[in-house]
């Protein structure tokens, strides 16, 4: 199987992104969200180089990586890995459906 290369949608990195800003806002420190961005990290270099590994969601296409509360939705294409969701599993799953879509 040829390498990939990974993209982020601009959904997936606006997710990302806010969930960072909350958890340094609640937790009046980055010190999470530096450890959250380096588990991200190492799944995306999992994804990057196996990305058949991870589960197959009911939603199309798509392939799903767990992170423990987040997860981490992605389309295998010819060459690339789509990242569509960066999901925070608490949220209400209904929207993440919409995202999907």
């Amino acid at each position: 199987m040829a390498r990939r290369e990974i993209i982020w949608t601009k959904t997936a990195d606006r997710q990302f992104l806010d969930i960072l800003e909350y958890w340094v806002n609640r937790n009046k420190s980055n010190t999470f969200s530096k450890k959250l961005v380096k588990t991200v990290t190492k799944r995306t270099e999992q994804i990057f180089k196996n990305p058949l590994t991870f589960k197959r969601t009911d939603f199309g296409e798509h392939r799903v990586a767990s992170l423990g509360n987040f997860s981490i939705f992605y389309l295998v294409q010819e060459t690339s890995v789509l990242i569509s969701a960066f999901w925070d599993n608490r949220q209400d799953p209904d929207k993440l459906l919409k995202v999907l879509e």
